[in-house]
């Protein structure tokens, strides 16, 4: 989604709560900075469309996310090569009796 359509959505959002979007309501709710002139072009040409609302997830949203499934695949991960540890432990351990 790109800083035009965020701002088109915001935009609807605002309208849909029966609120005017401005300016500062707009950028309040971005999950980026943008220069006002940018708000400002933007909200000009904004027509509402109660429908166009979607906006994806924030960056700490999304990260949150990825920081879940990584923890799940870390889990699977070692689950995984648990039985290779415990094999390399025993060959180690055979290794140092044959050193004896």
């Amino acid at each position: 989604m790109t800083i035009n359509d965020e701002i088109l959505a915001i935009a609807n959002q605002i309208a849909n709560q029966g609120n005017k979007p401005t300016v500062a309501r707009v950028k309040t709710k971005l999950t980026q900075p943008v220069a006002l002139p940018k708000i400002i072009s933007v909200l000009k040409t904004w027509q509402h469309d109660p429908d166009f609302t979607a906006v994806k997830l924030t960056n700490t949203e999304q990260n949150q996310e990825h920081v879940g499934k990584n923890e799940e695949i870390m889990a699977l991960i070692d689950k995984a090569i648990q039985p290779l540890k415990e094999e390399i432990q025993e060959l180690k351990n055979m290794l140092k009796e044959m050193q004896k």
